[in-house]
């Protein structure tokens, strides 16, 4: 029988995106996002492995994976754990392996990396359960979720897997169509939740390296001491608890694309050791002392404004020449109202199927609502607001109400947020108030939003909260 893999991580997004990958992989698949739901999960679905994200609430620190970790191994004491978290630290990871985790994987992982380490955690043979390791055969058989990679007929032309028709997306569309088939460095600007990891994804599967591998980065998530091991890999005994080879992005995409996404998060060090390998087209992995010669192609983007933060000194000018020969903007879904009924349809029609409600549709009262709204979290807030109305709608029609369920709306009259009020005004007060609605717990505050973690992790630090 396939082995049981149990996920506990309350971003949904990388729960999705994990469990279409070890279903893939063969393994049964269940994910928890709450603290709460852990034990009860465990007991009842009793896995043979455990994936465990190590921050559930406003703090990176990693306490509550800690904590989390302790109470799983009193339960079991012989159920492998391996923690996961965007804020990796060695110091953390010590710590979780001194304590009794079987891992430490970082996010964004490499697939491989991680089917390889599970597979040789559970061929290990240990019994977990005083039964046979595995012996669950449940699966909730989820289809994948709407823009998962490695799913899906590929299209002749690529990016008309992207929705939208209004003319600010169609002649950014227009520009990168025509730079798909070069070589040259792109830079794709635009908020959180706008779709650059599409667009750069789109450039891919139309260029000449189509047949190579895509592989994105998001720099916003990686330690200052672990970029060198992440983007150039390492060698066994490099550092402490360099137990194994690890094979960084560059070598991960040869021949293909390397997409550096929030390139504008890289510190000052970070900065200086991309631009040498930009420039020389080699690098080194720690450990090593021979040279590495890298043939891909670099796509960049950002949600930050690279040319206030050379003018500020935060960002070198001369990479910033490398990253930026060419340059796509995407812009706001407020500044592109045209889009937000096409892609709300196209998500309903993922969730309809999804949570298998097929008679669901939108109403126009509803329908004209959507269009008023400011939506700063853009399209990532647009999918959330359309999916848990999907699951919450009594009727098959869906109404206004239906949408501003719980007072979470955006609107943008001023007899609510008052005249002369800034854009930076109001996102702080949608923040504290979706705080205040989620107990301070970050990932459904960021879904809430339509934010990732470090997007919204950025607007903490940015405003103070």
């Amino acid at each position: 029988m396939p082995h049981g893999i149990l996920i506990i991580d309350d971003d949904t997004s990388v729960a999705a995106s994990l469990e279409l990958l070890l279903r893939r992989g063969g393994y049964t698949v269940r994910s928890v996002h709450r603290m709460a739901e852990a034990l009860p999960a465990l007991r009842e679905f009793r896995p043979s492995l455990v994936l465990l994200d190590m921050n559930f609430t406003i703090s990176t620190s990693g306490r509550d994976g800690m904590r989390l970790l302790g109470e799983i191994l009193a339960l079991n004491p012989r159920l492998p754990v391996i923690q996961m978290t965007g804020w990796a630290t060695v110091q953390l990871a010590v710590e979780g392996m001194k304590a009794g985790a079987r891992d430490f994987i970082a996010k964004p992982w490499d697939n491989k990396e991680l089917l390889n380490t599970i597979a040789t955690i559970l061929n290990e043979g240990t019994e977990i359960w005083g039964a046979a390791a595995g012996a669950n055969d449940r699966t909730d058989g989820a289809p994948p979720r709407p823009g998962a990679k490695g799913g899906g007929t590929p299209n002749q032309d690529p990016f008309a897997t992207i929705v939208g028709e209004s003319a600010e997306l169609t002649a950014v569309l227009a520009q990168a169509r025509r730079v798909a088939h070069t070589q040259a460095s792109v830079l794709i600007t635009g908020e959180s939740g706008t779709g650059k990891e599409l667009v750069a994804e789109a450039i891919h599967a139309a260029s000449p390296r189509a047949g190579g591998p895509f592989v994105a980065v998001n720099l916003g998530g990686v330690p200052a001491g672990l970029f060198e091991s992440e983007l150039f890999g390492h060698k066994a005994g490099a550092f402490t608890d360099a137990r194994t080879d690890r094979k960084g992005r560059f070598e991960l995409a040869e021949g293909g694309t390397l997409f550096l996404d929030e390139i504008g998060d890289l510190s000052p060090a970070a900065q200086v050791k991309l631009l040498r390998v930009l420039q020389e087209r080699q690098y080194e992995r720690l450990g090593e002392s021979q040279p590495r010669r890298t043939n891909v192609r670099i796509l960049s983007a950002t949600s930050r404004d690279l040319g206030a933060m050379v003018r500020a000194g935060t960002f070198r000018e001369d990479l910033l020449y490398r990253i930026n020969l060419i340059h796509l903007h995407l812009p706001p879904l407020r500044e592109r109202p045209a889009d937000i009924l096409p892609l709300a349809e196209h998500f309903l029609a993922s969730a309809r199927l999804r949570y298998e409600r097929p008679d669901l549709t939108l109403g126009k009262p509803a329908a004209q609502w959507l269009r008023q709204q400011p939506f700063p979290g853009n399209i990532r807030q647009l999918q959330n607001l359309i999916e848990r109305t999907t699951i919450l709608a009594p009727a098959t029609v869906i109404q206004v109400s239906d949408l501003d369920r719980g007072g979470h709306s955006t609107p943008t009259s001023p007899a609510v947020f008052g005249s002369g009020v800034t854009l930076e005004e109001m996102e702080i007060r949608m923040i504290r108030g979706a705080l205040g609605r989620n107990g301070r717990e970050i990932a459904a505050t960021a879904r809430e939003l339509g934010l990732t973690r470090a997007a919204l992790y950025r607007r903490l630090e940015k405003y103070g909260i």
